[in-house]
């Protein structure tokens, strides 16, 4: 096995640093590292991970390595790698196949190599490694106690991959954690999104009509941002509960065909592709700039983009802008793909904490209980949940309330009336 694959290991140092700056800001992560560090509940376990190379995923990799695991790890996407962490992951005696810029096969190499450990356990963040396995290497799907989904947009597969008989593993749901989707989606998404917006394209939000397209949690968490900083936030859904709630939380809400013509910043979030077209690039205003919050770069038609264009080019970092034939601009941030990451540094190490804490715990879980499960998707343990969210408060000072003796026993009971 290659032992690495990074863009320059000459970084680690800086990487390093990055690394050792995440860490001090996720303080339950790093409680559950010294808690195992002796017992070594991993220990055995190879795990094969592809997950976004950032600091806080490095803090990640690294507790898993101290609970006793053997780690292999990959990037979850070709622009999202920081190479200064990949190398000091590499510097670190980590197999790790990373680098930012990746093309289409390389970013498949990349993945089919972590896979050369023979994992036990994989930990995935879009589901790539697991269609990599099924559709390549299902000779090591025997081997496998269990996998994690980081992602909403992996989940949705996986689910589909179960309902058709065609998942051959048990994965966790560790997206559908309420300590994952309530945070890391909604803060998470909506402060790190801007964040890269605001990098690639120094505009002012402040009164600009923003389009969020999706109301998911990520997409709550977008619409609560742009509205914090002074925009005009209409929403775009398919789902009418959904739509009722935007509606409700003080959004204009109406349909992407409409919504083409008004807005001046665009921003999907919603794990479908096509959700702007060439049909809705032909009313934009002259200027308009279009985001993507969600896995895929498939929910900006680029293709479309490009094909109305007589000219492309990049202005700013993460930036390209497109000359339209009728001489219109429309500029598109980071290639359609994960704007947070490409144009950023994704969520903030404080709201990672928190999704990490729980991946940590689904590996555990499921080195002890995987090999009795059937293949199909499970949801997070509740009780890990909550023991992640109480870890989260006391590392904030805060303290909550606790039933009595006299309320856990009012609480089962159906005696009672009025």
């Amino acid at each position: 096995m290659v032992d690495y694959k990074v863009k320059d290991i000459s970084l680690a140092e800086e990487g390093r640093m990055l690394i050792d700056y995440a860490e001090k800001h996720m303080p339950v992560l790093m409680h559950l590292r010294e808690k195992y560090s002796e017992s070594k509940p991993l220990k055995g376990m190879r795990i094969s991970g592809c997950l976004h190379v950032t600091k806080e995923t490095a803090v990640l990799v690294e507790t898993l390595r101290a609970c006793g695991a053997q780690v292999a790890w990959s990037g979850c996407n070709p622009l999202s790698t920081n190479d200064k962490v990949a190398a000091a992951l590499a510097a670190n005696d980590i197999p790790v196949f990373a680098w930012h810029g990746l093309s289409k096969d390389e970013y498949y190499w990349c993945i089919e190599q972590t896979l050369k450990i023979e994992p036990t356990l994989t930990l995935d963040d879009g589901a790539d490694l697991i269609f990599t396995l099924h559709n390549k290497r299902d000779d090591l799907i025997p081997n496998l106690y269990g996998g994690s989904e980081e992602t909403t947009t992996g989940v949705i597969r996986v689910r589909a991959m179960a309902e058709d008989g065609a998942l051959k593993y048990p994965i966790m749901a560790v997206n559908d954690a309420q300590t994952k989707h309530m945070f890391d989606n909604v803060y998470g998404t909506g402060q790190s999104s801007f964040d890269g917006v605001l990098r690639a394209s120094a505009i002012l939000i402040a009164g600009k009509t923003v389009v969020i397209g999706g109301y998911g949690y990520c997409g709550r968490g977008l619409a609560t941002r742009a509205k914090g900083l002074g925009a005009d936030v209409i929403v775009t859904e398919v789902d009418p509960v959904r739509a009722l709630q935007a509606r409700m939380d003080g959004y204009r809400v109406m349909p992407m065909s409409k919504a083409a013509k008004e807005g001046d910043l665009f921003i999907t979030a919603t794990g479908m592709k096509d959700v702007i077209t060439g049909e809705h690039m032909k009313v934009m205003k002259d200027g308009a700039i279009l985001g993507n919050a969600g896995h895929y770069n498939v929910e900006i038609n680029e293709p479309d983009l490009m094909a109305m264009s007589k000219g492309k080019k990049r202005v700013r970092h993460a930036l390209d802008e497109y000359e339209l034939k009728d001489g219109r601009r429309i500029y598109l941030l980071g290639e359609g793909r994960l704007v947070n990451l490409v144009a950023a540094e994704g969520h903030p190490s404080e709201v990672m904490d928190l999704s990490f804490a729980g991946q940590l715990n689904a590996m555990i879980w499921l080195a002890k209980n995987g090999k009795g499960l059937k293949p199909a998707v499970y949801e997070f343990p509740e009780e890990l949940d909550k023991e992640t969210a109480l870890a989260k408060l006391e590392t904030m000072g805060i303290k909550i309330d606790k039933w009595t003796p006299e309320q856990e026993a009012y609480a089962r009971a159906y005696a009672e009336g009025t």
